[in-house]
């Protein structure tokens, strides 16, 4: 924005310099870019922001640097002697549109005599960098710069039946502007019309055909406020930015229209023009002032420092703040209508700052209120979520709503809670396990040409119990087909049970819920002989195992599908192992391995719980490497082969001392399970 420190003085006395004053708007946020001289004037180029249009006008800047020198503001007040005749009677304006004109002012000057603009106003008008073109051009620019409201003048003879019809553009409808451009118009566009055609695009720029010129005699003044967003759209689509459209679509003052209208009258008058009496001011809907509560307390809190009470006071007032005394050191500020970047207490804060100077405000860190810590967040579901996924499986999410037959089918040995409104009957209920939504997203996945899946999914499952419902925390993890082979160098693999059991196994250690185990224990999901009970303190947390035939049909599913469920509310529940740190081994370890021949019934829980009971010194831990049945073995056998790792903490084991370790092992899997070394089996 360009302001001449010769016009500014018509609002405000200084008593600066060119320098000194643009140091001083610097500390108060408006940047003077730059200065130049011209015919004893000097012009500053300063810096101004989207939501502050109040300072793209002479006397928004006076009133900035009035609160900011602490003298007073003077406003323009013009007098005008006025016809007998009336607005209404001499131009019939009309504004169907109010949405996109919330505010339109008109008023009528006769007998305007066009010429030459006198020295004063060129002046003001060439240290804008415009041209003069004629006195009453220049006096609707001399408007808008003065006081940053656009007003138009029309040549009142040149409007077709003297109506003023404010409303959107009809299709097919051209207007050829003020600077030669023949525009096609879109009905969204908002224009001035007469009762015959477009004669201007409303904030953006006149018509050709009612401008003013060397034979008007008569001239119609509209001062008004236009909707920014109609405004800027309609500037955009054309490519076509003026002074005004640059205003408008910041948002100018919706009080202002009527001032404005009244500075542009006296104007015209000093030209030999007579305004019309009764100014029409077409404002249905006035806008209420906003008002912000100002706690003195709040202002120490933001800035750091204690800011004195007649300071704010006097700093809003010449702002143009109104403020009314409150309790407790405070104030409630009504908001002028031309600041319309003021929304809250900490606008009006950043205000006292700008003019109370940045530069007075310590460095230093405001107190912090101690509060109270909020309780840790719990980890444990992420680390859950990141052990599947580094297992090979994919996370999905599916609906807790569920078709009544398939959870049926399904057989989770659960009540089923009924929806009231289903959005469907085959949505009815909420889900008891999470089997089922995993199995839809299997079979989706299948009937579309993948040969393999691995899913799971965390939710949450309900079902009734006695007289109530209940909700918990699940997870559920199925496994199906070929896994892996992605590279050429690896080759796929079938997925089957020890898969999800590795999975299973990996989440346990963890979230470090040791010692757990499993258990042979029937379920009506799973196949007869095919299911785990997983057991972590005493009680169940999961199952595992191979899904029923008959579940697997209700999906459309022919392959075997391996799935295990876990009740997270009941494992998370509990205290987890602490961590245990160990020094790194000093000796080396011996390894034996060894095959036993076992009946097909024992479990390997059975084994791992006889050789615990052992409770060896020295063995590290044992795992089992291999399983073999077949013909060459006694009926009802199977062979297991079993790795042993032992390690002394205090020497290096010799052979005599493992063997010994051996023989009680054997010995006492002997006893009680009837297990029998193989021969050849241990080495």
């Amino acid at each position: 924005m360009k302001i001449s420190l010769e016009w500014l003085r018509e609002f405000v006395e200084t008593g600066l310099s060119p320098s000194e004053l643009r140091d001083r708007l610097t500390m108060i946020g408006l940047v003077a870019e730059s200065a130049e001289e011209r015919d004893g004037d000097v012009v500053l180029d300063v810096e101004t922001y989207a939501n502050r249009p109040d300072t793209l006008g002479h006397l928004g800047m006076a009133r900035e640097i009035a609160a900011m020198l602490g003298v007073p503001l003077k406003t323009p007040a013009p007098s005008l002697s006025e016809l007998e005749e009336k607005t209404a009677e001499a131009a019939d304006v009309q504004v169907p549109d109010e949405a996109l004109c919330p505010r339109y002012c008109g008023l009528v000057v006769r007998d305007v005599r066009v010429g030459p603009s006198p020295e004063w106003l060129r002046r003001r008008v060439s240290a804008m960098g415009l041209n003069p073109v004629n006195n009453v051009v220049d006096v609707s620019n001399f408007v808008l710069f003065a006081t940053a409201q656009p007003v138009h003048f029309f040549d009142l003879e040149k409007l077709a039946g003297g109506k003023v019809i404010v409303r959107r553009a009809r299709k097919g409808e051209r207007l050829l502007s003020l600077d030669g451009r023949d525009l096609a118009l879109e009905p969204d566009m908002l224009v001035i019309a007469d009762e015959a055609r477009p004669v201007a695009l409303a904030g953006v720029i006149g018509g050709a055909e009612t401008a003013v010129g060397d034979s008007t005699r008569h001239v119609f003044i509209e001062s008004a406020h236009f909707n920014p967003v109609s405004v800027r759209k309609t500037s955009k689509a054309l490519g076509l930015q003026t002074d005004a459209s640059y205003r408008f679509e910041r948002e100018t003052d919706v009080s202002f229209p009527p001032q404005a209208a009244r500075l542009a009258a006296s104007l015209l008058a000093e030209f030999g023009g007579r305004p019309t009496r009764e100014m029409v001011d077409l404002y249905p809907k006035p806008r209420k002032s906003r008002e912000c509560r100002l706690r003195q307390k709040r202002i120490a809190e933001l800035l750091g420092v204690a800011v004195d009470a007649d300071f704010i006071q006097s700093l809003l007032a010449a702002l143009g703040f109104e403020l009314r005394a409150q309790p407790r050191q405070s104030w409630l500020v009504r908001v002028p209508s031309f600041r319309v970047d003021i929304e809250r207490e900490a606008d009006l804060v950043e205000e006292i700052a700008r003019f109370y100077g940045y530069d007075r405000i310590p460095s230093a860190l405001p107190p912090l209120k101690a509060v109270e810590r909020a309780a840790p967040e719990d980890h444990r579901p992420e680390w859950v979520r990141q052990v599947l996924l580094q297992q090979g499986f994919d996370e999905v999410l599916t609906y807790s709503f569920v078709d009544p037959e398939r959870q049926r089918a399904a057989g989770s040995e659960r009540r089923p809670l009924e929806i009231r409104n289903p959005v469907s009957s085959r949505a009815s209920q909420l889900r008891t396990t999470m089997v089922g939504g995993l199995l839809e997203t299997i079979s989706w996945n299948l009937n579309r040409g993948l040969e393999g899946l691995q899913v799971f999914e965390s939710g949450r499952v309900y079902f009734r119990e006695e007289e109530t419902h209940r909700e918990q925390a699940a997870l559920g993890l199925a496994a199906v087909g070929r896994r892996g082979g992605g590279h050429w160098m690896a080759r796929p693999e079938e997925t089957g049970f020890f898969h999800v059991k590795g999975a299973v196994e990996a989440v346990m250690s963890r979230l470090r819920c040791k010692p757990y185990r499993f258990d042979h224990a029937e379920h009506s999901l799973f196949e007869d002989g095919r299911a785990l009970r997983l057991q972590y303190k005493g009680d169940a947390v999961g199952r595992l195992g191979r899904l029923r035939r008959g579940l697997l049909e209700a999906y459309d599913l022919r392959d075997d599908v391996f799935y295990a469920e876990l009740e997270l509310d009941a494992l998370l529940g509990k205290t987890p192992k602490p961590f245990q740190f160990s020094p790194v081994p000093r000796f080396p370890g011996v390894v034996r391995d060894l095959a036993f021949l076992v009946g097909e019934a024992t479990s390997f829980q059975e084994i791992k719980d006889e050789v615990e009971k052992l409770a060896l010194p020295n063995l590290e831990g044992f795992q089992l490497v291999d399983r073999f049945a077949g013909a060459s073995l006694p009926a009802g056998r199977v062979s297991l082969a079993f790795r042993f790792q032992f390690r002394s903490p205090g020497a290096t084991l010799q052979s005599a001392e493992v063997d010994k370790l051996q023989e009680r092992i054997v010995g006492h899997l002997r006893t009680a399970l009837k297990m029998e070394l193989r021969e050849g089996g241990g080495n």
